[in-house]
């Protein structure tokens, strides 16, 4: 082994890492090989990183038991940087057994960081008062001998209470020094004997799970710590010593957002609010009871699924989280219905509020805000695992996801983008596993005919409205007396249709970011991707059954690539796929095939995508293609907004913040308030003007005719879950003026017609 290099030794590491993991044989430790190679724990896991990119031979197993060992000593580090300069190896040998033993969860964070509060309260209660700083002397002592008060009424019955022995300290440290023994050695007896066997224990504990020594942290073994890199010295410590901010530690920032959560629903209690249960009582059958047994069955599957993933221990924080999670589920129930009363004008929502399915959509939500505000992110409770708690599909669960953020202000950007990821999960996958009920929906639709296709593409480029609520927004279809004799049709649904928009910007926005890596040189091939790939989304949806999105995407770039002409193989469509966010190699490596059968990425391509599409991909290659579908258009994520005002750069009292209320309409405007004005934009001739004001005064003519005469109005959208009929007692419909266009978006239809005769006119 003399003769062989540095970079040789590490990389047969790497490979003899990689082989017992796969081999399931317990040969050596993580940390023997670390101490062979030379290399620290960060190091190491890169070259094995570095080793799937280049030769693409890592197995899901071994991805797997990496992520472990990687998050894991990420919460190891994280504990002992704060631990280290406070106990001792013994406390701490004590903790990583407790932690090995106690927790099945190993890499949660806070509660490893409780289970290390209460190994550190142990040995602090075992020390004697005199080997402790002078303020945790006084709090231990009062601990020990804790003031006990007798009533008046009972004091002739009680009987006294002996005190507790006390060590005289300064007889103990006479008798140490005629005896020439060490004071420090008698204090701590009743520990001592238990240092050896608690090393020893947590020794076999080490070798028997084949990862990572935490002792080496109290030893500072370089295995265990990434090499010091020397920084710039900051400029005026002294001046600005005073002003910095604590640094976010991991565990600062995990207790920073579980004090925020606990902050907002102070005001929020176990039951329903007085304004809530008034909500209940008004619906025509009264939802009180089964919430009620709804939650008390929620909350023993939760406590008992988080006690099998976390550890048997920990049921007490599993009761703890679904308590806070009820509250943030009534709080957010509340403020939804308010939003909806106001709106309205509506107070008896019964149909929603007696639908099961909405409740536990919005418990399992607020739940995953409390899962997520402990750090339970990429962990054995991270999402989906609340939907199997619940046994909920995720396409009920996407439906509250929007309204649940619009509900809840006081929802940090950690937490909103959490909810997002999760959005965009659902949408990727999750929500086109089979059993799902998006594709009865699909179903539905496609046998109404063509006319009533989920999402038309003249749509694609429309701005994405949310004006909706928790799964919002069907309306109600109105028979007219001509359609009595024709075969009875469902109602489109309009939560498909919005999800379909969202999943076409989705797949879009993927789409153009691999094509920015693969295909610049030829960038009128975006087009032509995107409309295959739009038309398996709508006409062959059934090749995402327990597939991803992003499957569909690189089997529709290699087509047309195919056709083009364009050299571009798979596997250098897949090297770049892996430079994306949020990617898995199970991706590419793990397609379903047929039933059961799983294989790579270019094999679905051959054997089932090529198969399904053959026709249409050909069809690309003729003198007369397809008409290519628009593109989507791609807004501001509508989760993305400050939650406080923002001060503008450059003044110092010019602040800006988001609007609390929603837009009126121009229906309930009044003169003064109708006035919209263009900041920052210039209309060039004075014609334009005279222009803007024919089209309001036309659009108040219009106004005042729908007024009087006027078609059929359409009922206004409600907070419903898809449930068939009204939330009113007598099934009424309310309805208000039908409004063709808002003064606004007639201003910016003129002005993109005048920007393009403008643009010919240079021509």
């Amino acid at each position: 082994m003399d003769d062989v290099t540095d970079s040789q030794k590490r990389l047969w590491g790497a490979c003899l890492f990689v082989s017992v993991i796969d081999m399931d044989v317990s040969c050596f430790t993580l940390t023997q090989v670390l101490k062979a190679v030379s290399l620290d724990v960060t190091q190491f896991m890169s070259v094995v990183r570095k080793l799937d990119v280049n030769l693409d031979t890592i197995s899901t197993k071994v991805t797997s038991a990496l992520t472990r060992l990687e998050k894991k000593y990420e919460v190891m580090l994280a504990l002992y940087q704060r631990f280290e300069k406070e106990t001792l190896r013994t406390c701490w040998t004590m903790f990583l057994l407790a932690k090995g033993r106690a927790l099945q969860m190993e890499d949660d964070l806070v509660i490893s960081f409780q289970l290390l509060l209460c190994t550190l309260e142990l040995f602090i209660k075992r020390c004697s008062p005199e080997l402790l700083q002078p303020l945790y002397k006084s709090a231990i002592s009062k601990v020990q001998s804790p003031p006990t008060r007798i009533s008046r009424r009972n004091q002739s019955k009680a009987k006294p209470r002996a005190p507790d022995p006390e060590v005289d300290v300064q007889l103990l440290e006479t008798l140490c020094k005629e005896n020439e023994c060490n004071a420090e050695e008698v204090c701590l007896t009743c520990t001592s004997d238990g240092v050896n066997v608690a090393d020893q224990q947590y020794e076999e504990h080490y070798l028997k799970s084949r990862d990572i020594d935490g002792r080496l942290f109290f030893d500072g073994d370089e295995t265990v710590f990434a090499p010091k890199v020397e920084r710039t010295p900051k400029k005026n410590p002294s001046d600005e010593e005073g002003s910095l901010v604590p640094p976010q530690t991991p565990i600062r920032a995990a207790m920073t957002s579980i004090q925020m959560l606990r902050g907002d629903l102070t005001s929020t209690g176990d039951q329903p609010s007085t304004t809530l249960a008034t909500y209940f009582k008004q619906c025509t059958v009264d939802p009180t009871q089964d919430v009620r047994k709804r939650l008390e069955a929620h909350g023993q599957a939760f406590s008992q699924r988080f006690g099998q993933a976390v550890g048997p221990h920990c049921v007490v924080y599993g009761r703890e989280r679904f308590s806070l999670g009820v509250r943030k589920y009534y709080q957010v129930m509340e403020a939804m219905l308010k939003s909806e009363e106001k709106r309205l004008s509506v107070q008896n929502f019964s149909k929603l509020l007696n639908d099961s399915t909405f409740h536990t959509s919005l418990l399992a939500c607020a739940l995953e805000v409390v899962m997520a505000a402990y750090g339970a992110a990429d962990r054995d409770v991270c999402f989906p695992w609340i939907l199997d708690v619940f046994d909920l599909a995720a396409f009920d669960f996407y439906k509250v996801i929007e309204s649940f953020i619009k509900a809840d202000p006081t929802l940090s950007k950690n937490i909103i983008k959490h909810l997002e990821t999760c959005e965009n999960l659902i949408m990727e996958r999750i929500a086109w596993r089979t059993g799902s009920p998006l594709f009865e929906l699909l179903k539905q639709e496609h046998e109404g005919g063509a006319a009533e296709q989920v999402e038309t593409p003249a749509s694609f480029s429309q701005p994405l409205q949310h004006n909706h609520t928790a799964a919002s927004s069907q309306a109600s279809s109105q028979a007219s007396s001509q359609a009595a004799s024709l075969t009875p049709r469902l109602p489109k649904s309009n939560s498909l249709s919005l999800f379909y928009k969202k999943l076409y910007r989705l797949a879009y926005t993927r789409l153009k970011t691999l094509c920015s890596y693969l295909l610049s040189p030829h960038p009128e091939l975006e087009p032509i991707i995107w409309t295959l790939f739009q038309h398996t989304l709508q006409h062959e949806y059934e090749l995402m059954r327990d597939r991803h999105l992003d499957q569909l995407m690189m089997s529709a770039m290699y087509a047309i690539c195919k056709v083009k002409s364009v050299d571009l193989r798979f596997k250098t469509i897949v090297t770049s796929y892996k430079n994306m966010s949020n990617t898995s190699q199970e991706t590419f490596k793990h397609v379903l095939i047929t039933d059961g059968h799983y294989d790579s990425i270019i094999v679905f391509y051959n054997q089932v995508f090529m198969q399904k599409l053959k026709t249409n991909i050909l069809q690309y290659a003729s003198t007369r293609p397809p008409t290519l579908s628009p593109i989507p258009q791609i807004p501001r994520s509508p989760y993305k907004f400050p939650n406080s005002p923002l001060r503008v750069p450059g003044s110092n009292n010019v602040y800006i913040s988001p609007m609390k209320s929603p837009r009126m309409s121009p229906g309930i405007m009044t003169p003064r308030s109708r006035m919209l004005v263009s900041i920052g934009e210039s209309f060039g001739q004075s014609n334009r003007f005279e222009r803007i004001n024919q089209m309001v005064n036309s659009s108040e003519r219009s106004f005042k005719r729908t007024l009087d005469l006027g078609s059929t109005p359409k009922p206004l959208k409600r907070l419903r879950f898809d449930v068939d009929g009204q939330d009113e007692a007598d099934g009424r419909l309310v309805t208000a003026p039908a409004w063709n266009c808002s003064t606004r978006s007639r201003m910016q239809e003129q002005k993109m017609k005048e920007d393009a005769e403008s643009k010919k006119d240079e021509l």
